[in-house]
Parts: structure tokens; C-alpha cells; sequence
């Protein structure tokens, strides 16, 4: 029997499987971006469900800086208002939702920094619960923003690099946006009252 002429079809054969292998491979790793990227958004979700409660705590207690409370709302209400599409995670769409959400923190900072000065308020176990649980839920949202990084980078990595970049290219992958420090982040806030 001669081999010899089974051998095209037979490389033929282990590159096609290598190629189906590589494509499904990639399209795991962009699959894990946008289960990140939900987890991402079901944090910020938790809260923008925890900030009523923290403002309705706080009126509850004092009469203070309405502009204060104001402004947590019109950030809750702008953040609310930028959604970015799992399968459109690009740098612009990202820092479009980050701009929204930076707001909304500065907004939180103000608040938090207020309520300082209200001793009733702070020793009020109501408005430390939910302090504790929106402090809780930032560290979520930070640990969420670098996994979907990571998430990213290993799916930005397998796309780019070679041979991988070639499936990339014939099943239409593209790179995807990171999350980035807004800017000014390396200042610490100042509040003025």
C-alpha cells in the first residue's frame, strides 16, 4: 500500500483541525471578556441599587448640601444612562461608560465627605451599613475591572500574536478595550465645602 500519496490529505486534515482548535480557542477567550465585562456591570449595577438607600439614609438624618445630594443623583441618573454592548467593547465605548461612572464616584466622595461631619449620621447603624456595603462594592468593582483587564489582555494576546492573528483575522476578531484610570486619578480629590 503507498502511504505517500496520503500524506497532503493527511497534513491537510491536521490543519484544518488546528485551525477549528485555534478559532474555538479565541472565540473562549471572547467569550470570557464578556462574561467579565457582565460581571463588571452587574458590580456597578450593585451600586447604583445601593445609592437611593444611601441618599435616603443621609436625608433622613441631616439637612444639609442639597447641591451635595443633588449631584449623587444627576451622576446615578447619567451612569444609568451609558450602557456599552458585550460585543462592542472598544476603548471609546469604555471610556464613555468610565467617564459616567468616574462622576458618579466623585459624586459618592462629596457625599461620603459631608456625612463626616454629622455625627448623629455617622453613628447612625443604618448609614455605616450601607457606608460599608457601598465601600464593599467599589472593592467589587475594582477586583471586576481587573479581571475583565486580564480577561482582555489573554483574548488581545491570542488574537495578535502569531499564527493566532491569521484566525483571528479569516473569523473577524478585533482587539478589545482595557479599562484605564480616568484622568486625574493619580491626584487625590478635593473637597470644598
Amino acid at each position: 500500500m503507498n502511504f505517500k500519496k496520503y500524506i497532503p490529505w493527511i497534513i491537510l486534515a491536521l490543519l484544518v483541525l488546528w485551525v477549528i482548535g485555534k478559532y474555538n480557542g479565541i472565540v473562549g477567550k471572547d467569550q470570557n471578556v464578556k462574561k467579565t465585562w457582565g460581571n463588571v456591570e452587574s458590580d456597578y449595577q450593585r451600586r447604583m441599587d445601593l445609592i437611593p438607600n444611601l441618599v435616603n439614609t443621609v436625608k433622613g438624618y441631616a439637612n444639609f448640601e442639597k447641591e451635595t445630594l443633588t449631584k449623587v443623583i444627576e451622576a446615578r441618573a447619567s451612569a444609568t444612562q451609558v450602557k456599552v454592548d458585550a460585543s462592542n467593547l472598544s476603548p471609546q465605548a469604555l471610556q464613555s461608560f468610565q467617564n459616567a461612572q468616574g462622576g458618579l464616584s466623585q459624586a459618592l466622595g462629596r457625599l461620603m465627605v459631608v456625612a463626616e461631619q454629622y455625627p448623629d449620621l455617622k453613628a447612625n447603624q443604618n448609614f455605616l451599613d450601607l457606608q460599608s456595603q457601598l465601600e464593599g462594592t467599589e472593592n467589587r468593582i475594582n477586583v471586576s475591572r481587573q479581571r475583565f483587564n486580564e480577561a482582555v489582555q489573554n483574548y488581545n494576546t491570542a488574537i495578535v500574536g502569531f499564527p493566532g492573528n491569521l484566525v483571528a483575522m479569516l473569523g473577524g476578531f478585533k482587539e478589545k478595550g482595557f479599562f484605564q484610570s480616568q484622568a486625574g486619578a493619580d491626584k487625590a480629590p478635593e473637597v470644598k465645602f
